[in-house]
């Protein structure tokens, strides 16, 4: 099999958020200098540039803020995949996120649309609020 464009390559740094997907812990980072969340992980703050940051465990809690219907990707193995929603999400923390949204039909998409992270394969993506739970979607 070539490629994997699907899967991330944690190193020393992103090791830590990875592992926390994996056990369904979703991490942002947290200015000790500002205290601004941000996404995606960095060693420094992006607002003061300060690096005093650390790990912080978030809700997992987002709307929706808008999201494309991907019908056609040639990338191994998006192909096998499609259509797939590409989506960025507004984290409950503040931060904006780029995820996929599953368990939801395409038509019940919409701005607003209150979302739950899920881990799977350890991946964070976020499906409507109680759609694992016999919800809409």
């Amino acid at each position: 099999m070539g490629a994997r464009y699907d899967l991330p390559e944690a190193d020393a740094f992103t090791r830590t958020y990875w592992d926390a997907a994996a056990r369904g812990v979703l991490l942002l980072r947290r200015c000790g200098t500002c205290d601004r969340i941000h996404h995606y992980p960095r060693e420094f703050c992006p607002r003061c540039w300060s690096e005093d940051v650390t790990w912080s465990a978030a809700t997992g809690r987002a709307t929706l803020h808008t999201w494309s219907v991907v019908h056609r990707n040639d990338l191994p193995p998006f192909k096998d995949r499609t259509p797939y929603v590409a989506a960025v999400v507004d984290l409950a923390e503040g931060p904006r996120m780029m995820t996929e949204i599953v368990d939801c039909t395409h038509e019940a998409l919409r701005a607003g649309l209150d979302l739950e992270v899920v881990f799977p394969g350890g991946v964070p993506k976020f499906r409507p609020c109680g759609a694992g739970r016999g919800g809409r979607g």
